[in-house]
């Protein structure tokens, strides 16, 4: 089982395929299994990186607090050690968050951004409540029921509901619950007008509640492409991977021959 030490923790990771490298990252609870389509669909043309975030799955607890800042830290050591020196970064969800994150702190390590359901803060209350909820739930040590929620909402099979459940029930209830406090405080909304790389912003037509961050950030980030995709909702990796591996090879060709 493929290892990294970073800190006081100890990240695991995946890699498959050849060629330019994308590094995934997923939300609380959830692990990097949640990317298991877009292993299997883009290792054939594409380097593909997953990780679970510190206190996540298969990682190690952290007794660091896990912050969007860490976390993109964490990336540039797993970079580091495999020899990667540019990277097309993507994230779902809050892990959209890092991303934007990462392309402030580590531009130069950036080839561009692909932002799944995320938001550059969180303003609406129901979301917020929703979220502080989950934090609740998580320092009271409810681990395998946000699990349980998380794997339900996000699987469209029963066999990808059983691996995704055991995967994320593994999580440490304080680093998870470290991880959605930092989503009620972030907010870089200000500084989405200095993020100069192409950034490829995917929603689902069906998910009202994020259209305002979609609109939001299409109108801020200077160099940016919104795609909806139709008949879905929040959960576009596992419920709309073909569109959405689609879209992903389609920009980061554009991105390329931009770059050349």
């Amino acid at each position: 089982m493929p290892m990294l030490d970073v800190g006081d923790s100890s990240l695991f990771y995946t890699i498959k395929g050849k060629g330019t490298p994308i590094i995934f990252i997923h939300p609380p609870v959830l692990t990097s299994l949640n990317f298991k389509y877009q292993i299997e669909e883009l290792s054939p043309f594409f380097k593909v990186v997953t990780f679970d975030i510190r206190g996540h799955g298969k990682s190690h607890h952290s007794k660091a607090v896990v912050t969007y800042p860490l976390i993109a830290n964490d990336i540039i050591q797993l970079m580091d050690h495999l020899e990667i020196s540019k990277v097309y970064i993507c994230g779902y969800s809050s892990g959209g968050s890092i991303v934007l994150e990462f392309l402030q702190s580590h531009a130069d390590r950036a080839l561009g951004g692909i932002v799944i359901g995320g938001m550059s803060e969180l303003r609406q209350w129901y979301l917020r409540g929703l979220i502080k909820m989950a934090a609740s739930l998580a320092s009271m040590g409810a681990v395998p029921l946000l699990a349980w929620a998380g794997a339900l909402s996000n699987a469209p099979t029963r066999e990808l509901f059983r691996d995704l459940f055991n995967a994320s029930k593994r999580g440490h209830s304080d680093n998870i619950e470290q991880y959605y406090r930092y989503i009620l405080e972030y907010n870089c909304t200000d500084q989405l007008g200095s993020i100069s790389h192409p950034i490829l912003l995917i929603y689902g037509k069906r998910d009202k509640a994020f259209h305002y961050y979609a609109k939001l950030m299409h109108t801020k980030l200077p160099n940016n492409e919104l795609v909806l995709i139709h008949e879905v909702m929040h959960q576009i990796p596992t419920k709309a991977a073909v569109a959405v591996n689609f879209l992903i090879k389609d920009f980061t060709l554009m991105v390329d021959q931009y770059l050349e």
